[in-house]
């Protein structure tokens, strides 16, 4: 009898696929064609739970998204949303160039083209952490060889970085 009720709860209780509910985001600075480039990795299954509860869609299926919509459709307005750039506090165009999967998550393949010369970048990374409390979006920004860190939370969104560009 105790092993049935434990296979019953087992049975109906969410399976737990990863510990951390976090994403990872890259930005480089591509001098040479004046932009910047942007990765960004998140778990397949958290944008799911994420994307369920903003479309109130329970079943919705991030991989196999409804008739005439593909995934980089369902993420555009979302990242737009959810994720901002802005130079010497100029709002910048971030633009979803595509993605791909690798193995348990999507990689967002983003933009930022025309940049001129800066100083501050400021970033702003809420997504998903309207799903999770936990949730955090690690930011690594590239400039000459040189690499400065932010996490983000939902507490704290929005962070600067300072280079020293000469």
């Amino acid at each position: 009898m105790k092993i049935l009720f434990l296979l019953c709860i087992a049975i109906n209780m969410p399976a737990v696929r990863h510990p951390l509910h976090v994403s990872v985001t890259e930005i480089s600075m591509n001098e040479k064609e004046k932009r910047l480039e942007i990765t960004m990795r998140v778990f397949i299954d958290d944008l799911e739970e994420t994307m369920r509860k903003r479309l109130h869609q329970p079943a919705f299926d991030i991989l196999k998204p409804p008739a005439g919509f593909t995934v980089d459709d369902v993420m555009r307005d979302y990242l737009k949303n959810h994720f901002k750039l802005s130079l010497d506090k100029k709002n910048q165009v971030v633009t979803l160039l595509g993605h791909e999967t690798d193995e348990d998550a999507f990689v967002f393949y983003l933009e930022v083209d025309r940049v001129k010369k800066w100083k501050h970048i400021d970033v702003t990374n809420d997504a998903m952490s309207e799903t999770f409390e936990d949730q955090s979006n690690l930011v690594h920004v590239t400039v000459h060889e040189v690499v400065h860190s932010l996490r983000l939370t939902g507490n704290a969104p929005t962070g600067m970085l300072t280079f020293d560009v000469k």
